[in-house]
């Protein structure tokens, strides 16, 4: 059973580490400067400054992390040793719980974003040649259809 969260502090670090991992098994596209530059942007003026929700294990240690802006999900992000676990899922369905429209902006380079959320009830509704910063990477983005939580909008 996953368990859904806030973040504290404390978390912040395992949080850290969980965005590395996957960023390491999902965006292989990344130059090496932009990775180092992106990293140094997460850890310092991110993660510590953002409401974290966590997704954890039965000893209370964070397996994923979810990041809300308003109706936006600006990160949502599982370690890869618990992929295909549900997780991500969970983290979905609680952001769904707080903005049922929810949008997101998936990496259209990482092969495993676009699948999760467009099985998940998301549609597009653009798409971007650049990330926020102006690098190469492009966006799709989506918004969720309201219909309610991903797990019953995937038949999971």
């Amino acid at each position: 059973m996953v368990e859904i969260r806030k973040g504290r502090p404390d978390d912040v670090p395992r949080a850290f580490e969980i965005w590395r991992a996957a960023v390491d098994a999902t965006h292989g596209f990344l130059t090496p400067e932009d990775r180092a530059e992106i990293d140094e942007m997460v850890a310092q003026d991110f993660l510590p400054n953002v409401e974290l929700w966590l997704a954890v294990d039965a000893t209370d240690r964070p397996q994923g992390f979810l990041v809300m802006d308003g109706e936006m999900i600006d990160a949502l992000f599982v370690d890869p040793a618990v992929h295909g676990r549900g997780i991500g899922t969970a983290l979905l369905d609680h952001a769904l719980s707080l903005a049922p429209n929810a949008t997101v902006d998936a990496s259209e380079q990482a092969t495993n974003a676009l699948p999760f959320y467009e099985a998940r009830g998301f549609v597009r509704t653009g798409r971007s040649p650049s990330d926020p910063q102006g690098r190469p990477y492009p966006l799709v983005h989506l918004r969720h259809d309201g219909t309610g939580a991903a797990s019953k909008s995937s038949g999971q």
